[in-house]
This record gives structure tokens, sequence and C-alpha cells, in this order.
């Protein structure tokens, strides 16, 4: 044993010990109940396919709709004094606690053919979002966005303005100095932001299930997939687990540089 490792205490090594076990033995159970002789036929199914080519289209979808949005939002936040902004940063960051359930009641109250906002897309433009594919993107974009903004707005917290101030005094207006100085500044944050926002939109069910419903080929992601397939064919769930096992894991070797760095 290490001198380091010789000094720590027995009441802390053992709760961590029994911490590290509950959260790495059911991910070992995954691996270990894997059907692995029947894992090819599994992922090859056209049921798998047409919810993995769904996933993937709307969670990209949803991060590109938060790239768009939630940019400008933490530039706001990061950047601007102004009055209840400690209230809008609570509220954006709220979808980061709330339930997904609860995410995707809220939605349907507003977005919904009855709701505040959706009976007048419905009446003025014919355009209803509950139960399509584009409610899911909107569902996911709802709770995906505000791991982006937190990122974001740290990003902009930590570059150094001078370099805006100084593209200002060369006259550069405010919206040019963001696009030239600015982003290309903290792109490595917007970047980590942008997969795990990514990561959370791949991962969604609850507000999903709730906003857009439950319709293979329509709206039936990777875990809504999984949790149909847990009532009629746990061996299906399975292999479809380890396919957002191994996003998962991919997401973490892209962002250990960011996110995992002992330095």
């Amino acid at each position: 044993m290490s001198k380091g490792a010789s000094r720590i205490p027995v009441a802390l090594l053992l709760p961590a010990l029994l911490g590290l076990l509950f959260l790495v033995l059911p991910l070992a159970g995954l691996l270990i109940r894997a059907p692995w002789r029947s894992l090819p036929e599994q992922l090859t199914s056209a049921e798998v396919w047409e919810a993995l080519r769904l996933s993937l289209v709307c969670a990209t979808s949803a991060t590109g709709v938060s790239l768009v949005l939630g940019v400008p939002l933490a530039w706001l936040l990061a950047r601007t004094e102004f009055p209840g902004r400690r209230l809008i940063r609570a509220l954006v960051t709220l979808p980061l606690v709330l339930p997904p359930v609860v995410g995707g009641v809220a939605l349907l109250l507003v977005l919904g053919r009855n709701g505040i906002v959706g009976r007048w897309l419905d009446s003025a433009f014919g355009i209803t979002l509950p139960f399509t594919t584009t409610g899911v993107v909107v569902a996911e974009a709802f709770v995906a966005m505000p791991f982006l903004v937190i990122s974001v707005e740290g990003a902009l917290r930590a570059a150094d303005p001078r370099y805006e101030e100084a593209a200002a005094t060369l006259g550069a207006s405010r919206l040019t100095a963001f696009l030239r100085v600015t982003l290309p500044l903290i792109a490595p944050g917007v970047g980590a932001g942008a997969v795990l926002a990514w990561a959370r939109a791949l991962g969604e069910f609850g507000a999903t299930i709730t906003f857009a419903g439950n319709f293979p080929g329509k709206t039936q992601t990777m875990p809504l997939a999984v949790y149909l397939a847990m009532e009629t064919d746990p061996e299906a769930a399975i292999a479809l687990s380890l396919v957002l096992l191994a996003v998962s894991i991919a997401v973490l070797a892209g962002l250990r540089g960011k996110w995992m760095s002992t330095a």
C-alpha cells in the first residue's frame, strides 16, 4: 500500500468503496447479463435502427436549437447587467432540477393544442407540436439547453473581456466583436456544452413521453424503446441499453480533458 493510501481513514474508505460499488455494479450487471450471442441480431432489427435514427436526428436537432438560442442567452447572462438577472439565471437552470415529466406537462399546457401558445399556433398556422417528431425536438431542447447555457456562460466569464474592448476601439460593433473575437475564444466551452446537451437530449425520457408520446417511427426514441422492450423483450431492452451506454462512454471520453482533468 502506498504512503498516501495508508493514511486514508477507514471511516472514509469503506463508504467510498460502497459508493463506488453502488455506481459500478449496475453497469457491470448490464454487461454481464447482456445477450452477447443474439446481440448482432437484436441491434440489426428494423425497430432498433428506426429508434436509433430518430434519436440521433432529434438529439442533433435539439442541440442545434440549444446552440441558436442558448449561446446568445449565455452571453446575455455573462456580459450584461439588467434588473432580475439572478432570477432569469435561476429560471434558465430550473429544468436541470425539474422532474422531466413535470417539464412535459408544462410544455403541454403552453404548446399543446389547447395551450396558451399552442392554441394560437394551431389556429393561425395549423402547427401542432404535441405527439409529433417536432414535439420530441422541443421536449429534448427544453431539458438540454440549460447544460449548454451553463457551460457557455462559464466560458464567457473566464474569457478576458479586454479582447472585446480592443475590438470595439478598432470600430467593431458588439455583434462583430462577439462573432469574430469572443466566439473563437469560447469555442471549447461551446463545444463541451453542445456535447453535454446532445447527450442529455439523447437520453431524455420523461418530457418526451409526456409531450410527444411513444409512437414507433414517429416519436419513439431509444429510451422509450428500452421502456417498451422491458415489457415484451428484456433482451432487446438490454441491447438498446448497451447502445446508450456506449454513447455515454464516448461522451465522457470526448470531454475527459475538460471535466475529468485532475490538474
